[in-house]
């Protein structure tokens, strides 16, 4: 059985969480109502995980967490996936949606499409929804036809989306948005 450890961080939307093993992140989690919430949600994918402080490659991805959560620029392109019970087709949207560039959306059918078939959108969608990396596998730039916001299963949902969505630059900042 592999060793799990993790980590959990403030960032401007709260207190997030990553765990990861010896293949490299195996969890990413949005803040809960408090650490052992949090926790629980890492425990998922990495059961009996550790508390401990994370290796240099994932030290520089919690940093990119918080960056882009506090409006800037991250890179997460050197952070490994641990993709162990990850089905073929999951992973084949995770890769899709690594590919889009912040700032940039695709639709649920966009990416349905470029798996074989536009009718596997809401397959696409729960995918997405079980998406043990997001952030890091930036399924939030993925919305529904139309530009609707759909689907987002990490709490704060659609207006965590949406919020996500306007520091990258994909959407505008409204009414709301000014100080």
């Amino acid at each position: 059985m592999a060793r799990y450890e993790y980590a959990l961080f403030d960032t401007a939307f709260g207190r997030c969480g990553l765990a990861w093993g010896p293949a490299g992140a195996r969890a990413v989690c949005f803040p809960e109502a408090d650490d052992e919430k949090t926790a629980a949600r890492l425990f998922r994918r990495a059961p009996g995980a550790q508390e401990a402080p994370p290796p240099c490659a994932l030290a520089r991805a919690i940093e990119g967490v918080r960056a882009l959560f506090e409006g800037g620029r991250a890179d997460f392109s050197d952070v490994d996936l641990d993709m162990e019970g990850i089905g073929d087709f999951d992973r084949a949207v995770y890769a899709l949606a690594l590919d889009i560039p912040p700032g940039a959306t695709k639709t649920y059918g966009d990416l349905a499409r470029a798996l074989g078939d536009v009718a596997w959108a809401q397959r696409v969608g729960q995918a997405l929804g079980r998406n043990p990396f997001p952030i890091i596998v930036p399924c939030h730039r993925v919305i529904g036809a139309d530009g609707r916001m759909t689907g987002f299963s990490a709490p704060g949902g659609i207006d965590a989306k949406r919020r996500l969505l306007k520091i990258e630059g994909a959407l505008a900042p409204d009414l709301f948005d000014w100080p």
